[in-house]
């Protein structure tokens, strides 16, 4: 996972706080805690993460 470009939301503030990365690869997006960079990465099929954000924003 060294070789992938992570991003971090840009309301994320300097503080910390509870903010996400992505990472696109290809047909698949990886997360991580930016907190814990060398952490674990939980990786999605673009489809499924895109799916189920959908899924959050309609509750």
């Amino acid at each position: 996972m060294k070789d992938v470009t992570w991003r971090k939301s840009s309301r994320s503030g300097s503080s910390g706080g509870q903010c996400v990365e992505v990472a696109s690869m290809g047909s698949k997006v990886a997360v991580r805690d930016s907190k814990d960079p060398d952490g674990p990465v939980l990786v999605v099929a673009r489809p499924v993460l895109c799916a189920t954000l959908r899924d959050l924003i309609r509750r």
